[in-house]
């Protein structure tokens, strides 16, 4: 009787010693690992309910190899990221350009959670004063146009802090454009493809773009019948251009978004 007391004594003993090692070596705490990595794997019950060799790797979603704990210890994080800056000034002044803005990652993405988005956008500008803060002296010439999404975050005030005048905008019928519009893929040029012939769109005349002396845009029609055949270029792609009829001037803008254009 004092025999299989002992006996029973060290079997519980083994029993509790094994569930330790299995509570030590088993499982995915503390052993997550990034990307496919083939050396992050342990011996326990898997989640396809096999014992054996598991992983804990980010890879072992797709293969389905995962640990049973793999979602409990591993668990997704998103990538995280700052909001925008404000934007660049344009690369060059007085002359169609660039401006950029940027933003930062705050935490990257792990354990298969989403990856991060584009950090940096850039959208067609031009600048209305030199590097010595004199007027450009810009030329008449065809309308230049960008998206209304890049037209935010204009001044609202002169250097002197006066107000500015709210502008006006301008309707269009679009006569022709070139296919160089309709390839585009850069982020910041994506807006172009929606240009197409017959369409009715908008564009706003305000400032800086607009002409304090004349109260008008650059090629923005206010000086011709609508007969007249106008001509305009999309600032970031100079091959991106066509023509168009002005139909109207309105003090607001009804276009959808996809249609609706500044003037640069």
């Amino acid at each position: 009787m004092m025999g299989s007391s002992v006996e029973f004594a060290c079997w519980l003993l083994v029993v509790s010693a094994l569930g330790k090692i299995h509570t030590v070596v088993g499982g995915c705490l503390g052993k997550c690992c990034r990307g496919r990595d083939l050396s992050c794997f342990t011996t326990d019950w898997r989640m396809d309910r096999v014992y054996g060799t598991c992983y804990c790797d980010e890879g072992c979603v797709r293969t389905k190899d995962c640990c049973f704990d793999y979602f409990t210890e591993c668990p997704a994080q998103d990538c995280a990221v700052s909001d925008w800056s404000f934007w660049s000034g344009c690369a060059k002044p007085c002359q169609p350009s660039v401006r950029v803005r940027v933003r930062h990652i705050e935490q990257q993405a792990s354990n298969s959670g989403e990856p991060c988005p584009r950090l940096e956008q850039r959208a067609g500008c031009r600048e209305y004063r030199d590097h010595q803060g004199r007027n450009c002296g810009l030329k008449s010439g065809p309308a230049l146009i960008t998206s209304m999404e890049f037209g935010k975050g204009r001044p609202k005030h002169d250097s002197y802090g006066n107000p500015l005048d709210p502008g006006f905008c301008v309707e269009f019928a679009l006569e022709s454009r070139t296919p160089h519009c309709t390839v585009e893929n850069r982020p910041h040029t994506h807006w172009m493809r929606y240009i197409t012939e017959g369409f009715k769109v908008c564009v706003a005349c305000e400032p800086p773009a607009m002409r304090n002396n004349s109260g008008s845009c650059q090629g923005d029609g206010q000086e011709s019948d609508k007969e007249a055949v106008l001509h305009w270029q999309a600032v970031g792609n100079p091959r991106c251009s066509g023509t168009w009829k002005k139909i109207q001037k309105t003090q607001q803008c009804t276009c959808p978004p996809q249609h609706s254009f500044v003037f640069i």
